[in-house]
């Protein structure tokens, strides 16, 4: 199997796949697609030790050398483990402060929702993101606030919120926090003993580029031990999930036996790159290659370059009237590449991702691939609407930072 950082001959041109440009799923490796190929049984040892390599691999890269944290993998998609960290460590008479700024702070506002739990909330729109003194703030206004909870990276938008800074202010006001890192971890810095936190969840498809079908959460051993019979699923109890893996070394229900294996190879592509810094330095030299190339098709970041993220990038669509995002995406696939739709309320955008197993070669060929979609359509430049430049200006201005 070739070196991580040896990324040619890339895995989607040798399987006749389109590249993934998307915040997860995105493209594997092809050993990491070939680590499926075999059957696992659920309660062999053989799998138990797959289990246990996994989770001891996850914390290190976590940076828990006190041992004061534990791994709980998560059967579904990363939205059930948000749920099960939330539904398992927010009491019934607990309330929690959602920090928002796109459609995943959202969501999980909507989740303590279901989950009858009280919350407040700070929505940022999508333009700026959540700010430390803004959260000391809101801590010292509401006592009754336990926990809050901050989204590492709003794919959203492609925000990389200040996690460290928010960190901080919820140490100092002796609450408890929780990050949804979906999209980051593995690729940028979260280390615990730089930023503590009561719990973090991710996923297997993300940053590590494994493939769908687990996420897991990285919580206090105390408080694992102090949610017993907190949470309101039967399925996603995150202490009963530890608790059996504790005492058997298996999941408390079937596990996504080809998934484990999978990603499983994929940490260990993770650490050949150089783990986290590595991982991170080539999503950033990614970002940085296709963001220049577009701009120089005329193409708007809806970010300011201080809050762009290594994962995803958010762009205005073209004021031209022969662009059509339909149009657009199909012939990008054509060229090889998925993209991703916005998911702005005010404007219309279009998200390029970064991650997964592509290099700044591949991100060139993408800017050529855009501005021969563009040639094709007819539309002289990407060149976006005055009027979305003047909200993005309205509502992110430069002295805001």
């Amino acid at each position: 199997m070739a070196d991580a950082l040896s990324l040619n001959p890339l895995p989607a041109p040798k399987l006749g796949e389109p590249y993934l440009l998307t915040p997860g799923p995105l493209t594997t490796a092809y050993s990491v697609k070939e680590a499926m190929l075999r059957d696992w049984g659920s309660w062999d040892a053989d799998f138990r030790g797959m289990t246990a390599a996994l989770t001891q691999k996850l914390l290190a890269i976590a940076g828990d050398v006190a041992g004061e944290y534990a791994c709980v993998p998560m059967q579904g998609s990363g939205s059930f483990s948000v749920e099960a960290m939330l539904g398992t460590f927010v009491p019934r008479d607990g309330k929690v402060l959602v920090l928002a700024n796109g459609a995943y702070g959202l969501r999980a506002a909507e989740t303590l929702r279901y989950l009858g739990r009280a919350y407040t909330l700070i929505d940022k729109g999508d333009y700026m993101p959540p700010r430390g003194t803004e959260v000391a703030a809101a801590l010292v206004t509401d006592p009754a606030i336990t926990h809050v909870i901050a989204i590492h990276c709003e794919t959203s938008s492609g925000i990389l919120n200040p996690i460290g800074e928010i960190a901080e202010a919820v140490r100092s006001a002796g609450r408890k926090l929780f990050i949804d890192s979906m999209s980051a971890f593995g690729a940028v810095d979260l280390d615990v003993t730089r930023i503590p936190y009561e719990a973090m969840v991710s996923s297997a498809n993300k940053c590590i580029e494994g493939v769908p079908g687990f996420g897991f959460v990285i919580a206090r051993k105390s408080a694992l031990e102090a949610a017993k019979g907190n949470c309101h699923s039967l399925s996603l109890d995150l202490h009963a999930q530890w608790a059996y893996m504790q005492k058997s070394g298996q999941w408390r229900f079937t596990p996504p036996t080809h998934v484990v294996a999978a990603f499983l190879e994929a940490l260990r592509l993770h650490e050949v790159e150089g783990g986290v810094a590595g991982r991170g330095k080539r999503y950033t030299r990614n970002r940085d290659v296709m963001v220049a190339g577009m701009r120089d098709l005329g193409f708007e970041t809806l970010l300011d370059d201080l809050w762009l993220s290594p994962i995803i990038v958010t762009f205005f669509c073209p004021a031209d009237p022969a662009f059509s995002f339909t149009r657009f995406y199909e012939l990008m696939k054509e060229r090889g590449f998925i993209i991703y739709p916005g998911k702005l309320t005010v404007v219309d955008s279009f998200r390029v991702g970064c991650i997964g197993r592509m290099d700044e070669h591949v991100m060139r060929r993408v800017v050529q691939a855009a501005a021969s979609a563009l040639t094709e359509m007819g539309v002289a430049s990407g060149t976006p609407p005055a009027a979305a430049l003047e909200e993005r200006a309205k509502l992110a201005p430069s002295n805001a930072h």
